[in-house]
């Protein structure tokens, strides 16, 4: 991490207690702006920033590390914490993974949480919230362009991510990256079996772009319809594909009791 016009590590201006460099540690991870993996930067450089002797700041970090939100290795530096996944408990993530109603609560869920993050996106964003959605955009067109499924991909949870961050509300922030990380981890479906046809993708793509365009028109009631929109049709190709699979596994057992091999 390097200074910028606004660092993040700004200056502790009044008491300088390792529970102010804390608090403003601990405000860095709720907002979103510090995520898991994230290293933070030297114990001399960020004294430095923060203006606070080097003392103060190890004990600062000794109690975010006591609490589990940092995690420091010998030698290595220290990192954020893995704090997202903990949301959902292990025992709960299993019982979702073996439940296939699971799946159709999580895009229920999803469905409200999208609608309301996406008006609540189109009425706060600011214009460096706008600027990122917009290069996620561009990535986005890029990878379909190039046929790049994969990168694509990506670029779906990232604009899903930066218009829970343009929305301006913590709660919605850290609940939508819980399910996001679980979606990534196939827990709830396999995107690459959902959205594998050249056809879907061009859906999805159109359907990104017009949550897109209502944040920045900012036309809240739009972009929540167009947010609602896009879970309606992953809802939908989910269910196809699904059945696709069940009749694909019913029809392969019906040439194996026929004894008959399938053609390669």
């Amino acid at each position: 991490m390097t200074d910028t016009a606004f660092d993040l590590f700004a200056r502790i201006s009044h008491s300088r207690t390792a529970d102010e460099v804390v608090r403003q540690i601990e405000l860095l991870l709720l907002e979103g702006v510090l995520r898991d993996g994230d290293r933070l930067p030297g114990e001399r450089e960020l004294s430095r920033r923060l203006d606070v002797s080097r003392p103060i700041l190890r004990e600062a970090l000794k109690e975010l590390e006591t609490r589990g939100l940092l995690v420091s290795q010998h030698g290595g530096g220290t990192y954020v914490a893995d704090i997202i996944g903990q949301v959902f408990s292990r025992p709960v993530v299993d019982l979702i993974a073996r439940h296939q109603r699971a799946t159709e609560d999580y895009v229920e869920y999803r469905r409200e949480l999208e609608g309301i993050t996406a008006e609540l996106a189109a009425r706060r964003a600011t214009e460096y919230d706008r600027q990122m959605l917009t290069r996620i955009m561009e990535a986005m067109r890029a990878a379909h362009a190039g046929g790049s499924f994969d990168a694509e991909l990506e670029t779906d949870v990232e604009l899903h991510n930066a218009i829970g961050e343009a929305a301006h509300n913590i709660v919605l922030l850290h609940t939508l990256r819980a399910c996001y990380r679980l979606l990534a981890q196939g827990i709830f479906f396999h995107r690459h079996l959902v959205f594998s046809s050249e056809e879907a993708r061009g859906h999805l793509l159109a359907q990104h772009e017009a949550i897109y365009a209502a944040i920045m028109a900012g036309d809240g009631p739009a972009a929540r319809k167009a947010a609602q929109a896009h879970m309606d049709y992953i809802a939908t190709a989910i269910r196809e594909a699904e059945r696709s699979g069940e009749w694909q596994r019913i029809s392969q057992l019906r040439m194996q009791k026929r004894g008959l091999p399938p053609q390669a």
